[in-house]
């Protein structure tokens, strides 16, 4: 998976170009089956296409990215989103701290890299991505 290709969702999805589906408040379940969180809001700054997760209480209540590369699967009827990371890997991301992030290319390109290094071929779960 090329790294630009983690800041679009997967073809299989079905989304066609541009026309992104509103996932907002659909819950966030990791590869693993654990829940991480739901989708508070969506952003598309610098063609970097992400998801802002609330977690609730499981990391003290913080908000993490997610690249909409690793959305692995949609259920638009039970309003649940799969990814293709398990929830240590999604918690073990960069850290999210305020909204003017999502508008960093600087710190969205590091995201990506983290999120690409998880999807490489022989990248064991669990593992961390570097």
């Amino acid at each position: 998976m090329p790294t630009d290709s983690i800041w679009s969702y997967a073809p299989e999805l079905g989304f066609a170009q541009g026309q992104d589906p509103d996932l907002t408040g659909y819950t966030v379940v990791a590869s693993d089956g654990s829940t991480i969180g739901h989708v508070d809001r969506q952003a598309d700054h610098h063609a970097m296409r992400h998801l802002v997760v609330d977690t609730g209480v499981w990391v003290f209540g913080r908000s993490l990215l997610v690249p909409v590369g690793v959305v692995a699967a949609v259920d638009t009827g039970g309003r649940k989103i799969t990814v293709s990371c398990t929830r240590p890997e999604v918690k073990a991301a960069p850290r999210f701290r305020t909204d003017s992030e999502t508008m960093d290319p600087g710190y969205l390109t590091t995201v990506g890299d983290y999120y690409w290094g998880l999807t490489r071929p022989g990248h064991a779960p669990g593992a961390p991505a570097g």
